[in-house]
């Protein structure tokens, strides 16, 4: 490899590492200002990356909420990795119901990630960045729907339902009342529901 190879492969790394910065950036400065409140400026100063230097990767403030709710799926997509780990289907429920109760304090402060996002994209024109919120959640709901599937339940659309939905209510009022203990609670309340499930 020449040097001028050597060279141009380090600067395309540098540059994915700081795009990756600037998505995990996004993410995170989204979900504690929310989207509208959010600027450009916000998202770079938290990556750490000149303010000039974010228009190369990101045109806009919406391409950075667009990377904010792939950072969503990339993070859903290594959960459900871990917890495939398990042997057990109900193993892997419990064990996302831990995951939720152990955020219980980022929830309380700030809600739901992608659930308090994809309600503020909903005031938006619909078929933009709403309908990109609701594809992060559908996959929540398709990976919980499986998992109930291989308990053999008669419903597993329906418990899925009942699971998320649960999640996002607690959510959203750990965060109205800023208690985590409603989080902790109800996640201990889905995890005896769990354990009395019949196939």
């Amino acid at each position: 490899m020449t040097d001028s190879q050597t060279g141009t492969s380090s600067r395309a790394r540098i540059a994915t590492a700081k795009r990756q910065r600037l998505m995990a950036s996004a993410a995170r400065v989204v979900h504690r200002q929310g989207a509208e409140r959010t600027t450009i400026a916000d998202i770079a100063r938290d990556a750490d990356v000149p303010v000039g230097n974010v228009y190369y990767y990101f045109k806009s403030k919406d391409e950075l909420v667009a990377a904010a709710l792939i950072e969503h799926t990339r993070a859903l997509y290594e959960l459900t990795a871990v917890l495939e780990r398990r042997p057990d289907p109900r193993d892997r429920l419990k064990g996302l119901v831990r995951t939720w109760a152990g955020e219980s304090e980022t929830a309380a402060r700030y809600g739901c990630p992608t659930g308090t996002l994809a309600v503020e994209l909903d005031k938006r024109a619909e078929g933009g960045l709403d309908v990109e919120a609701g594809k992060v959640i559908r996959l929540l709901l398709d990976w919980v729907e499986a998992q109930f599937r291989a308990l053999g339940r008669p419903d597993p659309a329906g418990d899925a339902i009942t699971l998320v939905s649960t999640y996002q209510g607690m959510s959203l009022l750990a965060n109205a009342l800023r208690d985590p203990a409603v989080m902790t609670g109800e996640a201990a309340r889905l995890t005896a529901w769990l354990d009395s499930l019949e196939p």
